[in-house]
């Protein structure tokens, strides 16, 4: 079993010296708590959870809190989860999941005075989150996995959203799209302000606004069957519709079997592109979707990081905060087609000729 002294030996310091980097408790420079870090990491070196809980008044633990979900979690969720659980492991912490919503704080409060867990992760946030000020009133430290409108004094780590829409409808724009459909989270998730929806939808409208685009936002529910309704809401309403843009990664797979069903080739009459999605989901459908794929495993570790340094009471916020979403090829991307055929008319699109 590896020990504290193999770790020492690894990174060329003393036993005391990598007790400080795992615990927080005396300052040391960032090159050595990095070189120490990484031969934990290269080790598999893990500490007994109990024996480090009597030494000290941590537990050692820290809190992730999300929303339940009916579906599960999905797999941009689940590279989130993975990229914290394993920067938390890497600093000696457990991450342990708390399944709270926005208007569940008070069970956050009661959670919190029990102290137990040193810090908290909060994800799904929304601009006004119940969940935050009850961390704030409780003098937890906590950071976000995402960003409340009301950033002063909160420590946070966030998808670049209007980054991402922007090069999805520069490219979009680039290749003759002129009428496009945004396919959103549920009404509930924006009326209770959830901010992936709501900078989404923002960036998506102030964009095709710039460029003069005929748009839809279209809110829809968590499931195959609403991205169904949702793609014949938007052709029913216009049918010269020639792409769609998904942030809900489980509408999209609806979204792709009603245009199949209709006749629409994919990319050649319509062109479906996903945002702040996985690269799983990105190849779940029949053709492998073109996408910006989230750094979820990225944006997980680097909210701990941020997270032991709020709990060591040294935190930093010169490291990037914004993280924007991957560009990924895939074949469901291609020039708007001249004309869009309806059952009743034909319309003329301005795209270019193929």
């Amino acid at each position: 079993m590896t020990t504290i002294k193999d770790v020492a030996a690894k990174a060329g310091v003393s036993v005391s010296t990598v007790s400080y980097a795992l615990n927080q408790n005396r300052p040391i420079t960032d090159a050595t708590r990095e070189r120490i870090m990484a031969a934990v990491r290269e080790l598999g070196y893990t500490r007994n959870a109990a024996a480090r809980t009597l030494a000290g008044s941590r537990s050692y633990v820290l809190a992730l809190i999300l929303p339940p979900s009916d579906g599960g979690l999905g797999a941009t969720i689940g590279q989130f989860i993975a990229g914290a659980t394993e920067q938390a492991e890497a600093y000696g912490y457990s991450l342990v999941v708390w399944p709270f919503a926005n208007e569940e704080s008070e069970k956050v409060e009661r959670l919190v005075r029990e102290r137990l867990a040193d810090g908290v992760l909060v994800m799904e946030v929304a601009l006004d989150d119940h969940r935050i000020e009850a961390l704030e009133k409780a003098g937890t430290p906590f950071t976000m996995i995402g960003r409340t409108a009301d950033l002063v004094g909160r420590s946070w780590v966030d998808t670049d959203f209007d980054a991402t829409v922007t090069d999805a409808l520069a490219r979009l724009v680039a290749l003759g799209h002129t009428h496009v459909a945004l396919i959103n989270h549920s009404a509930a998730r924006l009326d209770e302000q959830y901010g992936a929806a709501v900078r989404t939808r923002d960036a998506f409208l102030t964009e095709s606004d710039r460029y003069g685009l005929s748009v839809q936002h279209i809110p829809c529910d968590d499931s195959p069957l609403a991205g169904q309704a949702a793609v014949a809401e938007v052709l029913g309403r216009d049918a010269a519709t020639s792409a769609f843009v998904t942030l809900n990664e489980t509408a999209t797979f609806g979204v792709v079997s009603e245009l199949a069903r209709r006749g629409r080739r994919i990319p050649d009459d319509v062109s479906v592109v996903g945002i702040v999605t996985s690269p799983v989901i990105a190849t779940m459908s029949y053709l492998p979707l073109t996408s910006w794929q989230v750094p979820g495993h990225l944006i997980g570790a680097t909210a701990v990081h941020e997270l032991i340094e709020v709990i060591a009471g040294e935190p930093r916020h010169d490291r990037l905060r914004l993280i924007p979403c991957i560009f990924a090829e895939g074949d469901s991307l291609a020039a708007a087609p001249k004309t869009v055929t309806s059952q009743n008319k034909t319309m003329v699109h301005s795209g270019p000729e193929r």
